[in-house]
């Protein structure tokens, strides 16, 4: 059998670079070497190499986390050298990196989610209408930051400017939300047309952690993650089907992780992630063993899907 001419993304310019080349590396372990052949690209330094290698290119795999890599901006580069990708498109990841955009598309289908105030760099803000409107304690995050970066959960009127402060450092705009306590669930989808909701996962965060930040995300230990989630089948079944339905209203394509907070017996959509974490022990492909899936299996039906979409035969 031919091998698939794959070229694996990781790095580029994001606050997330370290952590996708550490993705990266377990990626290239994982993948099956008798089925690829495998180039490895790095965005912050390789993309002239890329586009000079793109006729020898079968397929890629963006593991690529934050602005240019998960914001459309590589996906239309790849779209432009022809060259296949697992995940969502242009448009789909464009709209799921803004928070701010995609509250409002959850909010228009009605999809649950935490009441929330957008606001530019320009706009002036009002602290004390926004606590008025919000109350305290909230949450203050950058609209287009990956894995919680920038992220505060404001508790008095006194921290409010330096969370504000904070999120402007990562983009510019911010959303404030209403801040729910509650279970911690993520829900992983799978497919192009025909969606799968995979078995959902319940995130205890560490006692030195207020919620699942960076920190929690990434260092070993630090985060308790059951899976299945210790909820009942009926309330399951809810988790995974405003997984689908997010998947589906924010125009994604071959996989997405939605997160969810559960408060007294209600869901709330906090956030679509159209390229989870991707080693062997992240969310989404924990969630995929449970439903079958190895990690080597996993990114074989990502990269099978991408092709799929662009109608090339693996």
């Amino acid at each position: 059998m031919k091998k698939i001419r794959l070229a694996l993304l990781s790095g580029g310019v994001s606050s997330e670079r370290e952590v996708s080349l550490s993705s990266g590396e377990e990626v290239f372990k994982a993948l099956d070497k008798e089925k690829y052949e495998i180039t490895r690209y790095d965005p912050k330094f390789d993309l002239k190499q890329l586009t000079l290698d793109a006729d020898h290119i079968d397929a890629a795999l963006i593991i690529l986390h934050g602005p240019f890599g998960e914001d459309g901006t590589i996906q239309g580069m790849l779209d432009l050298l022809g060259i296949p990708y697992q995940g969502a498109g242009v448009l789909g990841s464009a709209i799921a990196m803004d928070k701010l955009l995609s509250k409002q598309l959850y909010t228009q289908h009605d999809i649950p989610t935490p009441d929330y105030l957008g606001f530019y760099r320009h706009d002036a803000i009002d602290i004390d209408h926004c606590i008025a409107v919000l109350d305290l304690p909230m949450v203050i995050k950058p609209v287009s930051a990956g894995s919680s970066v920038g992220m505060t959960i404001v508790k008095s009127k006194q921290e409010m400017q330096g969370a504000i402060d904070l999120a402007f450092e990562q983009d510019q705009a911010l959303i404030m939300e209403k801040y729910i306590k509650g279970m911690e669930l993520t829900c992983g989808v799978l497919g192009n047309e025909d969606l799968e909701a995979l078995p959902v996962i319940e995130i205890i965060p560490g006692d030195a952690h207020e919620f699942f930040d960076y920190h929690a995300k990434y260092v070993p230990g630090a985060t308790e993650e059951i899976c299945p989630a210790r909820i009942d089948d009926d309330l399951t079944r809810q988790v995974q089907h405003l997984a689908v339905e997010a998947h589906k209203v924010l125009r994604l394509d071959g996989y997405s992780r939605t997160d969810m907070i559960l408060d007294n017996g209600r869901l709330h959509v906090l956030e679509t992630n159209t390229i989870p974490g991707m080693t062997a022990t992240s969310l989404y492909p924990q969630s995929a063993e449970v439903a079958g899936y190895s990690f080597t299996r996993i990114l074989d039906r990502l990269i099978e899907l991408g092709m799929e979409r662009n109608n090339t035969t693996p």
